[in-house]
């Protein structure tokens, strides 16, 4: 298995700054997208700690446990799922002191979705309403469950797809990485093939962007054109969000 990835962000149309962070790392095979809110200083804050703190995780452990990446365990025995998920709770736990240190940052946190790849085996940790899409022959399939009071009330039946899509409470969520000390991360395991691509990207792509255009261009485009085609897309129906979006291709 080969590994390629891009990844952009961008501010959007309405925003001055931008909260959002992102990791490409090709060599850890690892990818995150984190979604920072609370305040001009507090989102961007809380992103930032939380891309750095999984990344320093992540290569701990491969440092001291090389064969979780390079011979990996069949998919539903690597410790490589813990490994992540630990990751993402030390992440929530370093912002949420940070936070307590400084009351320009009280209250920050971020969304998380972050993804390792290891051979076939590929673990997304999830909190908050980023995305990870898997790409297939033609497909697309939603591998997270967005963390938001639209879906709730969309699973509930309370709303109909078309509501969720259009409800003015859609950026509310209900699970952030340090909001509070602790947080449940949903964890997903997959096995990739050669061909697929998973998008990562946050709310500003997915609140504008449907999933079958998403497919067009993440299944269609290079993947050095991939991103900044579907950031164009957002800003063209008004760029309301910070914009950020990785493609991974596995060869």
């Amino acid at each position: 298995m080969t590994i390629a990835a891009r990844g952009q962000t961008d501010v959007g149309r309405k925003r001055d700054h931008n909260e959002d962070s992102f990791l490409v790392d090709e060599g850890l095979g690892l990818f995150i997208v984190a979604d920072g809110m609370g305040g001009h200083a507090g989102g961007g804050t809380a992103s930032r700690l939380a891309v750095e703190t999984i990344q320093s995780r992540v290569r701990v452990a491969r440092e001291a446990e090389p064969e979780l990446f390079t011979s990996p365990a069949p998919l539903e025995e690597s410790s490589l799922r813990e490994v992540l998920r630990d990751a993402v709770e030390s992440a929530c736990q370093n912002i949420y002191q940070a936070a307590q240190g400084d009351p320009a940052l009280a209250g920050m946190g971020t969304t998380v979705t972050a993804a390792v790849l290891a051979g076939r085996n590929t673990y997304i940790a999830h909190v908050g309403d980023s995305r990870c899409y898997l790409v297939r022959r033609g497909r697309i399939y939603q591998v997270s469950e967005d963390h938001s009071l639209v879906n709730e009330q969309l699973k509930a039946g309370a709303i109909t797809p078309d509501e969720a899509r259009h409800s003015r409470f859609k950026n509310i969520i209900t699970r952030s990485v340090g909001f509070e000390a602790d947080v449940a991360v949903d964890m997903v395991g997959l096995e990739v093939d050669p061909g697929d691509r998973l998008v990562i990207c946050c709310d500003g792509l997915s609140n504008l962007v449907d999933d079958q255009e998403i497919l067009e261009v993440a299944g269609g485009t290079s993947l050095e054109a991939a991103p900044g085609k579907l950031i164009d897309l957002a800003n063209e129906r008004g760029g309301d969000d910070n914009i950020t979006v990785i493609v991974v291709h596995i060869g």
